[in-house]
């Protein structure tokens, strides 16, 4: 390895117990989507305490600490708001008591993701300390709002505080691997109307719920052919909500809705996808269905209302980017082998840097992804301790520092 290498490597791992506790702090205080302030107080003062340059909060909500000022930009992006608990029957630790069992910090957001978060913090002070940094100025951002509407803090940050990095690494977990990309996806919303009357008599009314469950069925087969990618995989789609309305449970329906979470792999785009919905509604019969994109339109923490359509584009950083090669050659450096460079399952907030705005991203982070939003969530301990090293020595290199 390296001198620098080395050196960047000695001082991620004394700072351990400072990256440990940052997170473990983060984990006691839940962060629900448009709840995050406590959390956004803490990072703020955790971020002063590292020797940011400056620390700022948007109107959004979102945490915007700044390293040097060079005249290129790049950034490390991590959201700090987390899903619900779930079950608390499920964990086998208390979510929110943050506990370091066989070298792994147990609890809600330990690695999505707010794990990326502490190693970010911790690599930010390397940086600084180190010397690594003349070129770039650096925005090392803890965003808001992302577990309900993935991007919408990006957008705000790109279009309203003029921010539009070079790079945005973003450090969802990705199981210390390099990820290039992920599936898109979109919320679409269909509605099918019915005619009310006794339930004693269910032959006088239209009864809506039939006519939702034939569409239902055509979207199950629709899934089966959808698009297939070798890099990012298969397109789906899933009925993830069925409501229904009536004036009275003795009561023919006159209303049906459902909600379908689609996965857009590449070449999929809004308006295909809408079409196909459309078409699964008129496979079933039922042509005058009402098939809608669905809208973001909640108030964040601050009180700011920022309106988003919730289609969230496909992306995928191209294998000859010299961002990717970068990467590639600092981890083998750093860690002493090749890396797998791979793919997210799920959506993170590169939908709007990436896939709408066309800023390109690179994924690393600490955690397995597999235990997103899952009960006993559990980061390892060297995973924060190599997320922090890596960032610092990325910006090195960048910097042409190694």
């Amino acid at each position: 390895m390296n001198d620098l290498y080395s050196a960047i490597m000695a001082r991620a791992k004394e700072l351990e117990d400072e990256t440990v506790k940052v997170l473990a702090d983060m984990i006691r205080l839940p962060s629900p989507s448009t709840k995050e302030k406590e959390v956004v107080d803490l990072v703020c003062g955790e971020m002063a305490r590292a020797g940011f340059d400056e620390v700022r909060v948007d109107g959004l909500g979102s945490v915007i600490g700044r390293l040097g000022d060079g005249p290129r930009v790049i950034a490390f992006d991590a959201h700090i708001d987390t899903v619900e608990t779930g079950d608390l029957a499920a964990w086998e630790t208390d979510p929110f008591s943050p506990e370091c069992i066989d070298g792994r910090l147990f609890g809600r957001g330990a690695v999505d993701q707010k794990g990326g978060m502490a190693s970010m913090i911790s690599a930010a002070r390397i940086i600084r300390e180190m010397g690594l940094n003349d070129a770039f100025t650096i925005y090392f951002t803890g965003t808001v709002m992302e577990e309900d509407c993935d991007g919408l803090c990006w957008l705000y940050l790109i279009d309203e505080e003029g921010i539009r990095p070079e790079l945005v690494v973003i450090t969802e977990p990705t199981n210390m691997n390099l990820y290039r990309g992920h599936r898109g996806r979109m919320e679409i919303g269909l509605r099918v109307g019915g005619l009310s009357c006794h339930g004693s008599a269910p032959e006088r009314g239209d009864n809506a719920v039939y006519k939702m469950s034939r569409i239902v069925l055509a979207v199950e087969k629709l899934n089966e052919r959808l698009a297939d990618d070798p890099f990012l995989g298969k397109g789906s789609v899933a009925v993830t909500e069925f409501v229904s309305s009536s004036p009275s449970l003795c009561a023919v329906p006159d209303g049906a809705s459902i909600h379908l979470d689609r996965r857009l792999t590449r070449g999929e785009t809004r308006e295909i996808a809408l079409e196909e919905a459309k078409e699964a509604a008129r496979l079933a019969g039922y042509a005058d269905t009402a098939v809608e994109v669905l809208h973001y339109d909640e108030p964040a923490y601050t009180g700011l209302r920022y309106r988003m359509e919730k289609y969230y584009p496909t992306w995928v950083l191209d294998d000859d980017s010299p961002h990717l090669a970068a990467g590639i050659s600092t981890y083998a450096e750093l860690f002493g082998r090749s890396p797998l460079v791979d793919k997210w399952t799920f959506s993170t907030n590169g939908t709007v840097i990436a896939g709408l705005r066309g800023i390109p991203c690179l994924g690393f982070g600490p955690g397995d992804e597999a235990l997103a939003h899952a009960p006993n969530e559990a980061c390892p301990v060297d995973h924060l301790v190599g997320a922090s090293a890596f960032y610092a020595a990325f910006t090195a290199h960048l910097n042409g520092k190694i």
